[in-house]
């Protein structure tokens, strides 16, 4: 086995891309999960974000406008499980996993003539000397637009979860929808406007892995993302901080048993290939034990609120 053939440069920076569908999934379900709501169709949204973003970006040429669409897709998707549950009063286990299976049909479906064709992608941003210098160069200042908005979206949103009013109110929300009620604040308002965020979010990150990542449609290209998403979430503790470094940590994983792979490592190719999620779940098992009551979800998290009550 070469090691010397792996490159730590190549390989941070290449973690960054790895884990940014992961983190803009993970984000947006966090939000989702602090309103109370439980959404397992995280999968179907990114994969739906993924044909519609492509789709989009093939027949007008522009990959923003791509993203744009992706985002629409994936937050059109999530509304459609806001309606079911909160109006509807679905169950929401049940709801989210046929929402992840009409996703992945749907998708199909609609890919079915773009399979093969290559869309515009975008490219990294051009920092001038900054892109130049060694090593940071490369993995700080050498990285297409959506890796930078995917660290901003974890700033804001910890900001507005932790400083301003809406963000208490949401967690209010989570914490016990009757009182937060009784108080006045509209629940079902509030938890569908999030269940819209943490759609969008999903839906970019589809979008990533169809026009950065991979700049093609595959069918069922999202490829168990989503699920690593719910993990992290769970496993972060609700924390945006620790949703950051539980998607860096997958796409490491990721990224480096690819490079092992390369580099010849006398090592199944199964294991391998499993080793991004035992280790990512294994090392986020171990910081949500160390974290205590930090850990614990939202006290009405997956329950249904009746607005009698």
């Amino acid at each position: 086995m070469d090691l010397s053939s792996i490159s730590p440069t190549l390989l941070i920076a290449s973690l960054m891309v790895a884990a940014t569908p992961i983190l803009l999934a993970a984000l947006g379900e966090m939000v989702v999960e602090k309103s109370g709501v439980l959404n397992l169709g995280v999968e179907g949204m990114m994969i739906m974000g993924a044909v519609c973003g492509f789709i989009a970006s093939v027949e007008s040429g522009s990959p923003w406008l791509g993203f744009l669409m992706a985002a629409a897709g994936g937050a059109v998707m999530a509304l459609l499980f806001g309606f079911l549950t909160q109006v509807l009063l679905s169950n929401q286990v049940a709801t989210g996993l046929a929402l992840t299976l009409f996703g992945l049909g749907l998708s199909a479906l609609l890919g079915q003539g773009y399979v093969g064709i290559k869309a515009n992608s975008l490219g990294r941003i051009d920092l001038g000397w900054l892109s130049d210098l060694p090593f940071v160069g490369r993995v700080v200042f050498g990285h297409d637009p959506i890796v930078y908005l995917s660290l901003a979206l974890v700033a804001v949103v910890w900001a507005f979860l932790k400083y301003t009013r809406a963000g208490l109110v949401l967690r209010a929300v989570g914490e016990s929808h009757n009182a937060a009620h009784a108080l006045g604040y509209g629940v079902r308002h509030v938890r569908l406007m999030a269940i819209a965020f943490g759609g969008a979010c999903a839906g970019l990150g589809g979008a990533y892995l169809s026009l950065v990542r991979v700049p093609q449609w595959t069918e069922g290209m999202t490829a168990g993302a989503g699920w690593i998403a719910l993990a992290i979430v769970v496993f972060a503790s609700w924390r945006a901080g620790r949703v950051l470094a539980g998607a860096y940590l997958f796409g490491g994983i990721t990224v480096l048993q690819l490079n092992l792979q390369t580099a010849g490592a006398s090592v199944p190719v199964e294991l391998l290939s499993a080793a991004p999620y035992l280790v990512t779940i294994l090392v986020l098992v171990l910081i949500s034990l160390r974290a205590g009551r930090a850990g614990v979800a939202p006290a009405d998290l997956g329950k249904p609120f009746h607005a009698s009550t």
